[in-house]
């Protein structure tokens, strides 16, 4: 008899993989060329590289043994006896010797890089951050209190901690949490139970309930507590800061209930916490509590951002790959004019969050060492709420967009895949919700004159360009003003500020792109057609009346594969 044929052998798809994330980027490469001073790119690029690739290594490999052993609670040790030990995974741990090790917080403290210092640094976490299993967090609220004491407001308070929250030095180095939310809200803190009784020696003790309190493994916390007899509200909160374990290693008057069960960030310890005597500091003196822990709020939030557009560019990447290796239909995804489309679609999204988040960055570096004008200080008064609440609706669409493109796969857990949607989730809630921020943009506008400055902005932006290129973003920018000043209702006022915001954020990113798609050109940038395509097709979609966008398949095809030479190769007929 004739021998049967031998069977094919088994198909198994080839998984996306991730080089040296530093060099995949061209638009973050280009941005910060224009952005970062030559002597202190000098010393950020080499960096940068190194990190981007740590970032494909060993810290992703942090990160997994994180996810796959999340934090456990230990409330009693074996004989009855409470203890509330918290068990970490030693890829946890891992991580933030790595943040110290690589200066994460430091280099915004150090002095060596003045406003730059903050490019610089975020330019680290947004290679940091996709892979590090949340480690974000903690080091937004670590940066945040660190900012907090170096405006001066507790002397002491900040010889004794500052040097540990910006230490390079694993073993010196110390993070921070930042509890705020109560069982009675979060967002509206007018209702926060928590009192702050004297201890007799100067010092202070809380008792009360916090809800959810993130990274409970830090070290030290600032939170808002009631002096005795304060009014009520949040105008009767004062900032208290806490260590939160002594000597020996034991929580202080600290019972920790519960690790939470999130949707996401699951390598992340969060707690529900009850205060019971728990030693505290006043910090800033009594009242003024909300108003003093917003500096650390608004540093937080720029961190938000970084997370939710870095989560963008790392899910796009993904996509991206895959679509090199996967095979449909004869041929692969990429060589499909919708699928790249679809890509291209992304690639625009993290793009103009991109721009936006490194424009709050430079304002805020800028702030921070004084060299602001009133204006821009304005702008940055808005745009960090603006900026916060795009990118994280960007974030969570892009995020589902990219599951979508992995078919099955990008639905089944152990791919690793449905945490980039899980994770991009909470990026709409923590620091403030999109309705929240859309109110504080509101106020922004109605009591610090920060419309005109932002509209300013984008007028110098845009005056260099020819009228045609800018009349989508105009247009859309005096279209969300107006909505702005359409009425004098309150409630009216109130209904529309998401759409205004929104629209405000959007048009903005649209004169961001075009000013970066200018100087790009006329550098000779690499990146010049990248920015050029995003730019066009971004304008296009601020403009309701125009035209179909997906007949721009030759930016379409560009900004998916962002190699004009590979893009070439999917010609029609190449």
């Amino acid at each position: 008899m004739p021998s049967a044929s031998p069977s094919p052998p088994p198909f198994f798809q080839d998984p996306p993989r991730l080089g040296n994330t530093w060099d995949s980027d061209p638009l973050l490469r280009s941005l910060l060329a224009r952005l970062l001073p030559a002597d202190v790119a000098r010393q950020a690029v080499p960096h940068l590289r190194h990190l981007g690739e740590r970032a494909a290594g060993d810290l992703l490999s942090m990160a997994e043994l994180a996810e796959a052993q999340p934090p456990r609670h230990v409330p009693f040790d074996a004989w009855g006896r409470r203890v509330d030990r918290l068990e970490l995974s030693p890829g946890w741990t891992a991580l933030k010797r790595a943040s110290a090790e690589e200066g994460l917080v430091a280099i915004a403290y150090e002095g060596r890089h003045g406003a730059a210092a903050r490019l610089y640094q975020h330019g680290l976490l947004y290679l940091f951050g996709p892979s590090a299993a949340t480690y974000l967090c903690p080091l937004a609220m670590t940066d945040g209190a660190a900012r907090l004491l170096a405006t001066g407001i507790d002397p002491e308070l900040a010889a004794r901690t500052l040097p540990r929250l910006t230490s390079r030095d694993p073993e010196r180095f110390w993070t921070s949490g930042q509890w705020m939310t109560e069982r009675a809200g979060g967002s509206d803190v007018g209702g926060t139970a928590t009192v702050a009784d004297p201890d007799g020696s100067g010092g202070w003790r809380l008792s009360g309930s916090k809800w959810f309190t993130s990274a409970i493994d830090s070290d030290v916390a600032f939170t808002l507590a009631r002096l005795p007899g304060a009014r009520a509200g949040s105008g009767g909160l004062s900032l208290f800061y806490v260590e939160l374990r002594d000597a020996a290693g034991c929580l202080q008057g600290i019972r920790l209930e519960r690790l939470k069960d999130k949707l996401g960030t699951r390598a992340l310890p969060t707690a529900e916490l009850t205060l019971e005597g728990t030693p505290a500091s006043l910090v800033g003196g009594e009242g003024g509590g909300v108003r003093r822990i917003a500096t650390l709020m608004n540093v937080t939030r720029v961190y938000n951002a970084n997370a939710a557009v870095a989560g963008m560019r790392r899910a796009f990447e993904l996509a991206r790959a895959y679509a090199r290796r996967r095979h449909a239909f004869g041929r692969v995804l990429l060589a499909h004019a919708l699928h790249r489309e679809t890509l291209a679609a992304m690639a625009v999204e993290v793009a103009a969050g991109l721009v936006l988040l490194f424009r709050a960055v430079a304002l805020q570096g800028l702030e921070e060492h004084g060299e602001a004008s009133a204006e821009e200080r304005a702008l940055l008064r808005l745009l960090t709420p603006l900026v916060k609440l795009e990118t994280g609706r960007q974030a969570v669409a892009v995020a589902s967009e990219a599951l979508e493109a992995f078919g099955g796969a990008g639905y089944v857990e152990d791919t690793g895949l449905p945490r980039l949607l899980r994770d991009a989730q909470v990026l709409t809630i923590w620091e403030g919700t999109t309705n929240v921020l859309a109110l504080d943009a509101l106020r922004a506008i109605d009591r610090e004159e920060a419309l005109p400055a932002l509209l300013a902005d984008a007028e110098r932006l845009l005056a260099p360009l020819p009228a045609g290129a800018t009349a989508a973003v105009r247009a859309a920018l005096d279209g969300a003003a107006a909505s702005v000043r359409a009425s004098d209702d309150a409630e009216r006022r109130e209904a529309g500020a998401r759409v205004a915001a929104r629209g405000l954020a959007r048009a903005y990113a649209g004169a961001l792109l075009l000013d970066q798609a200018r100087w790009s050109g006329a550098a000779g940038d690499a990146a010049a057609p990248l920015w050029a395509a995003a730019a066009a097709r971004w304008s296009a979609g601020l403009d309701t009346a125009g035209g179909s966008l997906a007949a721009d398949v030759d930016g379409a095809r560009l900004l998916a594969l962002e190699e004009p030479a590979e893009a070439a190769a999917f010609l029609p007929g190449g």
